[in-house]
């Protein structure tokens, strides 16, 4: 079967799909190194240039990070990598990753972050430590992105409040004004957009103008997206999921993200400027058909099916 020509773009959209495919354009994905590995060709199932995170689960030798970068950066794509500040144990083993990425694979992109594991192992334990130490700067990196919570963030505040959550996006405005690198922030997933719209428009409003990735879980079965959704600490949306598995006609149904990214895509139109800059990707349903499911919906025109898995 032939693979998506990327080449071969309609050269005036659907009408019906127009807002779809603008809101979906440059969007990004995320990967660990296990389920890279499942990947025949990156090139067959990701437009030319598309920006590539790769998760640090913790116990994930740096080894198998890099080699995973490498070989992605290796097929045209741009490497991002997690570095997640709970288990990094100090500023040297810090800057030997930095070392190792942009040696091995020549990354200069990092994802900074707090990082899942409740204990932290060393000296950091948030990505404003680690944006502090220089490191990243000092290395020439050219983007760096921080995370991004529109439904709350209870390891910085556990009360469920906003307080914390927004002095800690103030301290990362400022550190991007003082900054070389590019800086966005790249959110949690969540299933629907008034929360999404919410969030933006608050951040705004408190002088915030990082650009906002806005996470969106792939095509998945619902039992997968809520087990995910509930161990990320997905908050309110995660009802969505809930709800619809009361349905026992649409239980069996994978999810797909067609609303979400409907509504939110159907916003930005009437909103330009709104702050949503991309769409990013959690494949929790498979990194094809993840693929598959954007080819179909942002005007690249055909379905990467030779290479979904």
């Amino acid at each position: 079967m032939a693979l998506l020509n990327f080449r071969n773009r309609p050269a005036t959209p659907a009408p019906k799909g127009a807002a779809v495919e603008a809101f979906l354009q440059g969007w990004s994905i995320e990967v660990m190194p296990r389920t890279a590995a499942k990947i025949d060709s990156f090139a067959a199932i990701l437009p030319p240039g598309t920006r590539v995170y790769i998760a640090h689960i913790d116990g994930t030798p740096i080894e198998e990070m890099v080699a995973t970068a490498r070989r992605i950066a290796g097929e045209g794509f741009a490497v991002m990598p997690h570095f997640p500040a709970r288990i990094i144990p100090d500023a040297a083993t810090l800057a030997d990753w930095i070392a190792r990425y942009q040696g091995e694979a020549g990354v200069t992109e990092g994802l900074i972050l707090a990082g899942n594991p409740a204990q932290q192992a060393g000296d950091f334990h948030s990505s404003m430590q680690l944006l502090e130490t220089g490191a990243f700067d000092r290395a020439g990196f050219t983007r760096l992105h921080v995370a991004g919570h529109p439904e709350g963030n209870r390891d910085i505040d556990p009360s469920g409040g906003d307080a914390n959550v927004m002095a800690a996006l103030k301290w990362k405005q400022d550190f991007a004004n003082r900054s070389d690198a590019k800086m966005a922030l790249t959110t949690q997933f969540c299933f629907e957009a008034a929360p999404v719209i919410a969030w933006v428009e608050a951040i705004k409003a408190a002088g915030i103008d990082l650009p906002v990735h806005i996470g969106i879980a792939g095509p998945a079965r619902l039992q997968t997206l809520i087990k995910f959704a509930i161990a990320c600490g997905v908050g309110p949306s995660l009802k969505v999921l809930q709800k619809r598995a009361m349905d026992v006609t649409k239980l069996v149904l994978p999810y797909t993200p067609e609303t979400v990214v409907a509504e939110l895509a159907a916003h930005m139109a009437a909103n330009p400027g709104f702050g949503i800059e991309q769409v990013h990707f959690f494949p929790l349903g498979g990194i094809g058909q993840t693929a598959t499911w954007t080819a179909e919906h942002d005007g690249r025109g055909g379905l990467a099916r030779a290479a979904a898995v």
